[in-house]
């Protein structure tokens, strides 16, 4: 896809969104319970939309919100929910409109005092800290957020007692319970005025910022990092963990600057991403194109999406870092520095990940877990120690306590960032400099994603590939070692094909929300062969859809 000539340059007045029009839709809209897409609809993160397309309205958190509260019911889920929003326009009013239903709902509900932020993690360790010493009447969470989506999208995620993403099993029932609310007008949707609901004696506000900033010095060696005067910038993005760092550098007299400290919901103050959108993606060299020309006044800087689930890491020696690079690197450096840790505990990281991780993983002699796309798939792991760490291509990722028990079960864009000043302070080179070295010892490899369009019965046949409907037997030149449609970490179905040989491997995987595939590439050999990788794996794509009549 060619990039747009806006694309790095400050985000111009005639793209931002019209925030008094978009919140107005959000409450006189009405979607169509029969059309699909304005259904509510749960993807790997939760629902997503906007008013504009009649996909995230009022009506469709009226309807979420209660099926929650159902399924809540109906596990015996008794302790309190913990619910966190973001900084997008459509946050605030959701989050109001989930605290009218959860409060007729009689559930008791934490948010974060003064109507704060709250990131994702938080959210996650506000669980698990509350379960380990409540088990008996366990907590849950939901977090308003559309991740790093567009200024005019809203977003809806629901975390259960574990602490993470809701896997597929609960997130079809609430969709399911969720529509057909909506379908019947929400008529059995329990709701008070808002101005009641947070005088009720189960709508609670807390500190949301100082149990988790004071909980960081478990995790990491913060004093290290003070210690070594460690100079670092941040830049929140506009986004939740904007009241956190603050109070972070404060905590541990980090020398540290948070570079944008403004808020704004039509995210004015970005620079525009690849596609000429603004989107708040951490790992776009387009939307950090303000912080990477900031990279030499600090020793690492870094950057979250709005509900700072993700992370971004520039560095003075190479600017803005490749997701799998970091994770490369972070896993190196843990695994090698968390003695703590159970001697077996292993690696996971999602299938369309860049396999430099399993060769560090190898050299480190831990175990690599390779699972479907989704932190959902790491939950368990984390929860009981026997992964250390878990990270996703898309620059998500979180790990373990000091001493191997759970920190979150979902993406902590907060630690990560930490993590690379802790790499700083502890070695005296930057996470560039690191993965630098790693490419010494196991090679550079070259990854590209790729997208193609694909109509739904295209999307059908893919996601059910068979091996042996693949008929090739090299991959640009190399015998084929693995033709995968299940996970091997967990033998989850992948839906889709990933095909892996020595020196680079490809994986097709069809959209869950758009009308296109998605092709993931990597060379060891580099670009011109990665070019043939590519070449041939939509040859193999094309052959199986054509044989299938699609």
């Amino acid at each position: 896809m060619a990039v747009h000539e806006l694309a790095g340059k400050p985000a111009p007045d005639d793209i931002l969104v019209n925030v008094p029009r978009l919140v107005s839709l959000y409450y006189t809209g009405r979607p169509d319970a029969a059309n699909p897409l304005e259904r509510v609809a749960f993807g790997t993160s939760g629902h997503r939309g906007t008013p504009f397309r009649n996909s995230f309205n009022e009506a469709h958190i009226l309807a979420v919100t209660q099926a929650v509260c159902d399924y809540r019911k109906q596990e015996g889920i008794s302790g309190p929910l913990f619910l966190g929003m973001d900084t997008h326009a459509l946050s605030e009013p959701s989050h109001m409109t989930t605290i009218e239903v959860l409060a007729a709902n009689g559930v008791s509900v934490m948010i974060h005092q003064g109507m704060g932020y709250t990131p994702t993690p938080v959210v996650s360790h506000a669980i698990l800290t509350h379960n380990r010493d409540h088990g008996d009447r366990p907590a849950d969470g939901i977090v308003i957020t559309p991740s790093h989506n567009p200024p005019e999208d809203g977003g809806f995620k629901y975390n259960p007692p574990h602490g993470g993403p809701a896997d597929t099993g609960i997130t079809a029932w609430i969709e399911k319970r969720a529509n057909t609310l909506m379908a019947d007008g929400n008529r059995d949707v329990l709701r008070i005025p808002y101005d009641k609901a947070v005088k009720t004696d189960t709508t609670v506000e807390r500190d949301f910022i100082t149990p988790y900033v004071d909980d960081l010095r478990n995790i990491l060696h913060m004093d290290a990092v003070r210690d070594a005067g460690v100079v670092i910038g941040v830049d929140p993005m506009g986004g939740a963990g904007v009241g956190f760092w603050a109070p972070i550098a404060d905590r541990y007299r980090l020398n540290l600057t948070v570079v944008n400290p403004k808020v704004d919901p039509t995210f004015a103050f970005m620079t525009v991403d690849g596609d000429g959108r603004i989107r708040m993606d951490c790992s776009s060299p387009f939307a950090m194109a303000k912080l990477i020309g900031m990279k030499a006044d600090y020793d690492v800087a870094f950057g979250n999406d709005p509900d700072a689930d993700r992370h971004g890491i520039v560095t003075r020696s190479g600017g803005l870092m490749n997701p799998n690079h970091y994770l490369a690197v972070a896993i190196d450096y843990l695994f090698r520095n968390r003695p703590g840790w159970r001697p077996d505990a292993a690696v996971g990281k999602t299938l369309v990940s860049s396999a430099v991780i399993d060769r560090v993983a190898g050299a480190l002699k831990r175990r690599i877990s390779e699972v479907p796309v989704g932190f959902k798939w790491f939950v368990d792991g984390l929860i009981d120690g026997s992964y250390g760490f878990g990270g996703e291509e898309s620059a998500g990722a979180s790990f373990l306590r000091m001493d191997g028990t759970v920190w979150t079960t979902d993406k902590d864009g907060i630690i990560m960032n930490l993590l690379a000043a802790e790499i700083r302070a502890k070695t005296g080179r930057d996470p560039a400099e690191h993965y630098q070295a790693l490419t010494e010892k196991f090679g550079d490899p070259v990854y590209e994603r790729l997208e193609a369009p694909a109509n739904a019965e295209q999307k059908a046949v893919l996601k059910k590939l068979s091996p042996d409907q693949i008929r090739v037997d090299h991959l640009a030149g190399d015998p084929i070692r693995e033709k995968l449609t299940h996970a091997s970490g967990n033998g989850a179905a992948i839906g889709g094909l990933k095909v892996v040989t020595e020196n680079g491997w490809f994986a097709a995987r069809p959209s869950g929300t758009e009308d296109i595939y998605k092709i993931y590439t990597e060379s060891f050999k580099g670009l011109e062969h990665l070019r043939k990788i590519q070449e041939e794996a939509r040859a193999v794509v094309a052959e199986v859809l054509k044989a299938s009549g699609v």
